[in-house]
């Protein structure tokens, strides 16, 4: 009898083709709890409360109870309206739990949540329709076919050779590389420059220790491999195009009234990713050096051989790389008139009429539940916002934290600790997408700018150094670190432990002390 229950609970726990049935059943039962029970008294008052701080009411309504009946066209009570942002908790969690564990694709769960929108009347239906088609989403769509440009043209891997080409030993791998990867890394895909340089890495590693009779070399496997996937995670705060958990946020930020351009986040970031990238090349540095068997590694070398293999620039290159100067130059100088989202759309329009890439490219290269994600995630933004369920929550956490950390920079820095956390157990976008619009409504609660809550939270999403599930970087570099003819595995999860919880620590220091606590004093919001 017993070991016919424990066969039940792991077939139960078992993936089946693509769907997690045991973990489908908890969550299903998890949203069935909230749906058939009636809110919290607490979230009862604050729907009634005239004037809430943190919410954005409409013209001649007083009370969120007012404001959704207002928008939704019916006179509600304060106990439907209450319902409503319970629900959207609910949707929350809910989506972030499918996100993170993936029981079912990723693209069913992007539908789910337009589901659960419309079944329990949440927003208008023309609204739900405009909650999916923000700048954000045309934004990341963008950045996606720009990376496919970039790779199918060859553009990517002559940059990622041309950055190593001065790089002489392992002083200046780690002092000039990890910089100029970091703030390549703000700007385009850091999972591709990942993907591109580990085998190039894998090859110099293999190289080295071969030139000198080596069987393996540990430190300067994690050196090489390890150190450019912490440079390029520390890249995400350089600019909005890091990654879609950024354009998230700055979706966020738009839908509250307080937009962010793409030169006034970079003003925040970049200095940021300078520094700390050099921080973590100091650490990295001198906590390996002395190991590394073979210190005389000459990069320059190999990196001539490379580039012989390259050939002369191709028409597709140069014409890729005029594109994509073109569209950040839009990004920097326009996005308050264009957004984010269009300049990328031109972008994917020149590259089709250049014939770079074709619309087959599209289809089969561009993942797209992947932009279905940030949409589902720009909607639940909107869901929490208009019903109060985000300024319920950030109520209810800040209740629990201490007295000292409610408010002001202490209430900042509480809000990436629980960022960073999350964010090294579940995609960084998922993380973002989970935990802005209840920052946002915190930082409303304890009087913080509401960009310093918007950044801390997409900052501290990058910091997923420790867990190889945090981000695709990190899995990128433990997959490719196999040694194709000795089979060896250069990195171990242990490794990602080992350094990057160390990491993860001098980030939060550069960005405490550095940014939050130095230059950002300085910055137009104060």
């Amino acid at each position: 009898m017993s070991d016919a229950r424990d066969t039940l609970l792991r077939n139960l726990f078992r993936s089946h083709g693509q769907f997690k049935y045991g973990l489908l059943l908890l969550i299903g039962l998890f949203f069935l709890a909230m749906a058939l029970t009636p809110a919290p008294k607490s979230l009862v008052r604050l729907v009634q409360r005239e004037t809430p701080l943190g919410y954005q009411l409409s013209s001649g309504t007083k009370t969120i109870t007012e404001n959704v009946s207002h928008l939704l066209g019916q006179q509600l009570t304060p106990e439907e309206v209450a319902y409503k942002a319970k629900v959207m908790v609910a949707v929350l969690f809910s989506a972030a739990f499918l996100w993170a564990t993936e029981a079912i694709p990723l693209g069913a769960t992007d539908l789910l949540v337009a589901g659960l929108l419309y079944l329990f009347a949440i927003l208008p239906l023309d609204s739900i329709s405009k909650a999916y088609m923000k700048d954000a989403v045309f934004f990341i769509f963008g950045v996606l076919v720009l990376a496919v440009g970039v790779s199918k043209s060859g553009l990517d891997r002559r940059l990622a050779i041309l950055m190593l080409a001065k790089i002489r030993n392992l002083r200046d791998f780690c002092f000039v590389f990890y910089p100029m990867l970091a703030i390549a890394a703000g700007f385009f895909s850091e999972h591709a420059l990942i993907a591109i340089l580990i085998p190039v890495l894998v090859s110099v590693y293999r190289g080295v220790c071969k030139h000198y009779n080596l069987k393996s070399d540990k430190a300067l496997a994690i050196l090489l491999l390890l150190g450019v996937c912490f440079a390029c995670n520390q890249g995400g705060p350089g600019s909005p195009a890091a990654g879609g958990r950024n354009a998230v946020m700055m979706g966020y930020l738009r839908d509250v009234g307080k937009p962010i351009s793409f030169a006034q986040w970079m003003l925040c970031g970049l200095p940021y990713v300078i520094v700390a990238s050099l921080a973590i090349a100091a650490f990295m540095y001198f906590t390996l050096r002395r190991k590394v068997k073979t210190p005389n590694v000459n990069f320059s070398e190999f990196v001539r051989r490379e580039i012989k293999s390259l050939g002369p620039l191709t028409r597709e290159q140069v014409t890729m790389g005029i594109i994509l100067l073109t569209v950040s130059v839009l990004w920097l100088g326009a996005s308050r008139r264009f957004g984010l989202g269009g300049p990328c759309i031109f972008g994917v329009v020149l590259m089709l009429a250049f014939r770079i890439i074709t619309w087959a490219d599209i289809q089969h290269k561009v993942r797209f539940e992947v932009v279905g994600l940030y949409a589902a995630a720009c909607a639940i933004g909107i869901g929490l916002k208009v019903t109060g369920g985000s300024l319920w929550l950030a109520e209810s956490l800040v209740g629990l934290l201490p007295v000292s950390m409610r408010s002001g920079n202490a209430l900042v820095v509480a809000i990436g600790l629980f960022t960073t956390g999350m964010t090294n157990f579940m995609s960084d976008g998922a993380t973002v997408a989970a935990v802005g619009p209840v920052a946002l409504s915190m930082g409303a609660v304890g009087g913080v700018h509401i960009w310093k809550m918007g950044l801390i939270c997409a900052f501290s999403s990058s910091f997923a150094n420790a867990t190889i599930i945090g981000t695709p970087n990190n899995a990128i570099a433990y997959v490719g670190s196999t040694d194709a003819k000795s089979g060896e595995r250069l990195l171990t999860l242990k490794d990602f432990l080992v350094y990057g919880v160390p990491v993860t620590l001098i980030a939060f220091a550069v960005l405490w002390l550095w940014a939050l606590l130095g230059y950002w004093r300085w910055l137009p919001w104060n």
